[in-house]
């Protein structure tokens, strides 16, 4: 059963989370940042927050583990090839479906 309420946090959180450090840098310092330390963290944070929230959740969503890491292993070849959201996402998605379907015709 799904449990909108907690849906709805996650996506706040993930939210306030994502743009906290980009918004604190331009009400706290009047001034342009040179540090190109500062500049790189500043700019990775939310991707490493977001992807910190999210990741465990991708092993968890399949009723295997085996399609998750199929699925995973799809999107992660596609996004190192440098292909969009899209295709990454819905070949990840058809990677785990029949993943799915093959495990469940052999069990």
């Amino acid at each position: 059963m799904l449990d909108y309420g907690r849906i709805l946090a996650a996506i706040a959180v993930m939210a306030v989370v994502t743009y906290l450090p980009r918004m604190l840098p331009l009400v706290l310092f009047k001034r342009r940042i040179t540090n190109p330390f500062v500049q790189s963290f500043l700019y990775y944070v939310p991707y490493a927050v977001l992807a910190a929230m999210t990741f465990p959740e991708v092993l968890y969503s399949t009723a295997s583990l085996v399609s998750a890491l199929a699925g995973l292993a799809a999107a992660l070849l596609l996004a190192y090839r440098g292909k969009g959201l899209l295709p990454v996402a819905l070949t990840a998605c058809g990677v785990v479906f029949v993943c799915e379907r093959l495990l469940a015709l052999l069990l």
